[in-house]
């Protein structure tokens, strides 16, 4: 079952943003990361342009008032010519006389009120706006999913690289004393400087391995403050220990969880696609039915030869209401082949819904094979890391005797060494495959 999507307001995000040190075990960082991780703020975002979108699409339903005040100063007032009727024909006056009509100064202002009456696209768009709100919720759970997933890879990722740590340091020790017993051997001429040579560069090769391991630590301690939006420095202490995590029934089961395709999330988007086209094949259609719009206008008008608004001349109402319908008549088959192309479109989506479904379970399968795999692998090098360390103390102790030689010893740690590596690397495959599995699954 998906967790439940989080509503986040950019003030909640900002209250759980954490600045200071941070304890957390795996599930409070998943949690921490569906909070506050980059990707899901952003997402949390644009859920609520999408509610506001909706919204907007809504009020063009609702009354719509506007005002408008106008003020003229005409420098030149306009001058036409006019028959001359003010002389008597054949007096000799002109036939034309220039006259002026109106007056360098006029102000108008007013209020319209218009209100939506009926238009069949701004029905299936109500529709379809909320739609758009349910997919931008649905994006909001792919990103916390994508959030959470990343964050306890990033988890695994610290608890690997310093179990790899832990586990290299475990032999340094015995180097260490084996190289003191070879000097002091050397010194009183029962070995040669060969010996303290190969001993010495073993235990530096485990060094080097230790502080690489410890840089891995470190880098993935960067990636995990990222996956959770916290800035880069913050002290994190991750209280879940390794060998919990491999024993808990919670990841040990996933590999028999079955798969609900049609509750996955992406499938959901999927289908939410589908009806989103369907809304916009029926927009489509709308668009060749009437739509009706009424109005109501009131306005003042002054017009004056000086500038002085109600004084001698007032002001002048006109008030009219009206109806306009606007009826598509013919637009030579082009509303046809839009409505053409987007009944071709709902036809890809419900290719892509059923795609998707198969998709979800080839991976999940695919993703159940890989931890199973994975599982085998780890256990695998768990026996034999178990083996190369026995027999690694086993030759310690007969060099120590001198039983073997210093070639047995560094070749025995180095296949000791080697076996650490090969478990880390397999420990870090199934924790990565488990998160995969539960992903694929929608569990997150």
């Amino acid at each position: 079952m998906r967790k439940p999507v989080l509503t986040l307001a950019i003030g909640l995000v900002a209250g759980v943003f954490a600045q200071g040190p941070l304890s957390l075990s795996l599930q409070q960082t998943l949690d921490l990361a569906a909070q506050q991780s980059y990707a899901v703020r952003s997402s949390a975002l644009e859920a609520q342009k999408s509610d506001a979108r909706s919204k907007e699409i809504t009020a063009i339903g609702f009354p719509q008032i506007s005002g408008k005040v106008e003020l003229q100063n005409f420098i030149d007032v306009p001058t036409q010519l006019i028959p001359n009727f003010f002389s008597a024909p054949g007096s000799g006056g002109p036939e034309f006389i220039a006259a002026q009509f109106g007056v360098p100064w006029s102000m108008n202002a007013g209020l319209t009120l218009s209100q939506l009456i009926f238009d069949g696209s701004y029905i299936v768009g109500l529709r379809a706006a909320r739609e758009l709100k349910v997919q931008s919720q649905e994006d909001l759970q792919k990103a916390q999913a994508d959030a959470r997933n990343q964050a306890a890879k990033a988890y695994f990722g610290v608890l690997a690289a310093e179990e790899g740590e832990r586990l290299t340091a475990e032999g340094i020790p015995l180097l260490e004393k084996s190289l003191r017993d070879v000097t002091a051997m050397k010194e009183a001429g029962f070995m040669e400087q060969t010996d303290i040579d190969r001993i010495s560069i073993q235990l530096e090769q485990v060094n080097a391995t230790k502080r690489n391991f410890k840089q891995q630590a470190e880098v993935a301690r960067m990636l995990l403050a990222l996956t959770l939006g916290t800035p880069q420095g913050t002290p994190i202490t991750l209280t879940d220990k390794l060998e919990t995590i491999l024993v808990d029934a919670g990841e040990t089961g996933l590999t028999e969880q079955a798969l609900d395709a049609n509750g996955h999330v992406e499938q959901s988007y999927a289908n939410t696609l589908v009806r989103l086209q369907e809304l916009n094949v029926k927009n489509d259609k709308a668009k060749a039915l009437p739509s009706l719009g009424g109005f109501v206008s009131h306005s003042q008008v002054w017009n004056g030869p000086s500038f002085d608004p109600g004084g001698a001349y007032p002001f002048f109402p006109t008030t009219l209401w009206g109806l306009q319908l606007n009826v598509p008549i013919f637009s030579s088959g082009m509303r046809y082949q839009k409505v053409k192309q987007s009944n071709f479109a709902l036809e890809q989506v419900k290719i892509n819904q059923v795609a998707t479904e198969q998709r979800l379970i080839t991976m999940a399968e695919k993703s159940r094979t890989e931890t199973r795999s994975a599982y085998d692998n780890f256990k695998t090098e768990e026996r034999t890391l178990a083996l190369a360390k026995s027999i690694f103390e086993r030759t310690t102790i007969k060099f120590n005797t001198g039983s073997a030689a210093s070639f047995e010893l560094t070749q025995e740690h180095g296949n000791y060494l080697l076996a650490q590596q090969n478990y880390v690397q397999k420990l870090v495959q199934l924790l990565m495959a488990r998160a995969d599995l539960r992903k694929a699954l929608d569990l997150y």
